[in-house]
């Protein structure tokens, strides 16, 4: 199901209304009177999209795609008690591999076999990271692969007006240590450098894990980075508390942030981009994924007052 449903985006088949004809979509099987469960951690604008592939794939096969979101998919109740139970979906979409990792191990998750695998490292570039990003132990320890990459993300990017940054006579910045300067110049200009927003009901924190990662990869090996992930360097080690002390140079600074360090952790992350386009701008920059422009104001709306580009969050030039 997650191969074709790639195949289907593979296909640039965007519109609902390009899906009219399936030949695009090649020969992927009929499945007329078949009914697929799929659990995902993807609701209102991101739902919309999904959606959208799921519309291709029914017209395409016939078969009949029901979608459940769950806004709290990290929590036990929602996620891990849903794959326990009898009622278990066809398809689960895990934004994160260690959660998918930790239900391989239970015996939760049925392997995509050979063939899927090996198409995936035929198509995804030389890299064999994607494939061993879906590779987790079963519950003999023996590694198998159970996650295909549907969609993925660029996380490291810094969302600003060019409007503002022009009016302004603000520049880029190209190392890290320029874009302190540039927030710090911000606040003496009286504007505020940040919308910073993590709550995002019980997930509330992963946009602070994705900061602190990013700062991790700009601070130190990718070594110590992997051994983090993998539990071997633990939360409190000098590495890690620096680059949360970092993270809070950006969030804890009421100067730097939109109302305050205080509503960092009151703030929806999907809420927290609109501050770019108020009149006068909340902020001047929002560090978010590739996936933010689904959370932006419609054109027309009272908020929106010019477009958004963005720029690589960049690395220290002293590390």
């Amino acid at each position: 199901m997650a191969l074709l449903t790639t195949t289907c985006l593979f296909a640039n088949a965007s519109p609902a209304s390009d899906c009219n004809t399936p030949t695009p979509l090649g020969a992927i099987g009929k499945f007329a009177g078949e009914t697929i469960a799929v659990l995902g951690p993807w609701d209102g604008a991101n739902e919309d999209l999904v959606n959208v592939v799921l519309d291709c794939f029914e017209i395409a096969t016939g078969a009949k795609v029901e979608y459940s979101d769950s806004g709290e998919f990290e929590t036990e109740s929602a996620t891990v008690t849903h794959l326990r139970s009898s009622e278990k979906p066809n398809v689960a979409i895990f934004p994160q591999p260690g959660l998918a990792a930790d239900l391989a191990r239970e015996g939760l998750l049925v392997e995509l076999g050979d063939n899927l695998a090996f198409w995936m490292r035929e198509n995804y570039g030389a890299s064999a990271s994607w494939f061993d990003l879906g590779t987790y132990p079963d519950p003999q320890g023996d590694s198998r692969f159970y996650g295909f990459a549907y969609k993925v993300s660029v996380k490291s990017l810094v969302w600003y007006s060019p409007a503002q940054f022009q009016k302004n006579g603000y520049e880029i910045p190209t190392t890290m240590e320029a874009l302190m300067e540039l927030s710090d110049q911000m606040i003496a200009d009286g504007n505020t450098p940040w919308c910073i927003g993590i709550e995002s009901g019980g997930a509330t924190g992963w946009t602070a894990t994705d900061w602190i990662e990013d700062i991790m990869l700009r601070t130190t090996t990718a070594q110590n980075y992997d051994a983090w992930v993998d539990n071997r360097l633990p939360f409190n080690s000098d590495i890690v508390v620096n680059a949360i002390n970092i993270w809070g140079q950006f969030s804890r600074n009421d100067d730097y942030v939109a109302g305050g360090a205080k509503a960092v952790a009151s703030t929806h992350f999907g809420e927290s981009p609109k501050g770019l386009f108020t009149s006068p701008a909340a902020c001047m920059m929002h560090r978010q994924a590739s996936f933010i422009p689904a959370f932006f104001p419609d054109k027309g709306e009272e908020l929106i007052s010019g477009e958004a580009d963005f720029f690589y969050l960049p690395p220290f030039a002293s590390e």
